[in-house]
């Protein structure tokens, strides 16, 4: 019963709202500040007559004279008082309602939601929050490392931001910010069969692989790199799929599983002691090129768009050093 009287109100309310036009308010505002019709006027751009058509409808409105002449000029009445003290808030609400507020990074703490692989993330996070700790320190990051239809997440609102492998296609609806590339590579570890000569595909099939998790690999951009993260196993060969960076790094340091993976995780010298990057074989120039997605729907968003730009940034000054330092390192082991 409680819950049908607060729709009734509601409903009564909604009512009520829609005989009230708001510029009558703005009048009211100007009448209560110069309390003189001929300068609210010319404050509103409008003649005299129409102010004083205006402070008729006002009066009738809120069953009120409003103001009273006197000798001094008008006066407000205890009504327009009472009115005064709330008006300017609810313009002012108004007004930031239909602009926005002005976004200061230092004081959001809303949730972000970002999805992106353990292998980007082992490079990006730290740098990135580090950024943001001392910019945004209040701001609510929920990253998720294994999700798939990563675009209908994104249109959906279930995520704000992805990072992955560039995909075949986007749809006019997504933002799309290319972030570079780097070649991928075989991770082996250090000592394994493979080391010490040009590997190829008859070779690879007599050692088990590990198939790291890349989400939505079916939409990756056709090619041979694309082929090398979703094929399936050889005829007979072990495999060992996980979504787990760390776990799998272990693995190849105390086997002789091998693992097609970015050719950037060589460097992070804390996750590769022990193990080793070889070339892809026959993809000397092969690349996998990275890209940060959005949906349209936060275009407006100043958070969104100021997070989008700390993320950019973030990957601008990675980016410089890695690429070509990388490319040396895989490449030298031919």
């Amino acid at each position: 019963m409680l819950h049908m009287n607060q729709v009734h109100i509601r409903a009564m309310n909604s009512q009520e709202l829609t005989r009230i036009d708001l510029n009558l308010l703005i009048s009211l505002q100007v009448l209560l500040e110069e309390k003189n019709v001929s300068r609210a006027a010319e404050r509103l751009f409008i003649t005299q007559p129409a102010m004083s058509k205006t402070l008729s409808r006002l009066r009738d409105l809120f069953a009120d004279p409003l103001f009273t002449r006197t000798s001094h000029g008008m006066q407000p009445t205890p009504r327009a008082l009472e009115l005064s003290a709330g008006l300017a808030t609810i313009l002012g609400d108004i007004t930031r309602l239909v602009a926005g507020d002005q976004f200061d990074a230092s004081q959001s703490d809303s949730d972000v939601t970002i999805a992106l692989s353990e292998s980007i993330g082992l490079t990006l996070l730290p740098t990135l929050a580090e950024r943001l700790q001392s910019r945004a320190p209040h701001l609510n990051l929920r990253i998720i490392t294994r999700v798939e239809n990563q675009l209908e997440q994104l249109a959906l609102g279930k995520l704000d931001f992805a990072i992955h492998i560039k995909q075949a296609g986007y749809g006019t609806a997504f933002r799309i910010q290319e972030l570079g590339g780097g070649p991928p590579a075989l991770l082996v570890r250090k000592g394994h069969p493979l080391c010490g000569k040009p590997a190829d595909q008859a070779m690879l099939a007599d050692y088990p692989v590990i198939r790291l998790y890349v989400s939505d690999r079916e939409q990756m951009e056709a090619g041979d790199v694309s082929k090398f993260f979703t094929q399936t196993r050889f005829p007979g060969q072990g495999s060992l799929e996980i979504s787990h960076l760390m776990t799998a790094m272990e693995v190849l340091r105390n086997t002789n599983y091998y693992m097609p993976a970015p050719g950037y995780l060589a460097q992070n010298e804390a996750i590769s002691r022990g193990i080793t990057a070889l070339p892809l074989p026959g993809e000397e120039n092969a690349s996998l090129d990275y890209v940060l997605v959005a949906h349209q729907r936060t275009e407006n968003s100043p958070l969104h768009n100021w997070l989008w730009e700390q993320i950019t940034c973030t990957i601008r000054e990675l980016r410089p050093t890695q690429p070509r330092k990388l490319r040396q390192r895989v490449t030298a082991r031919r």
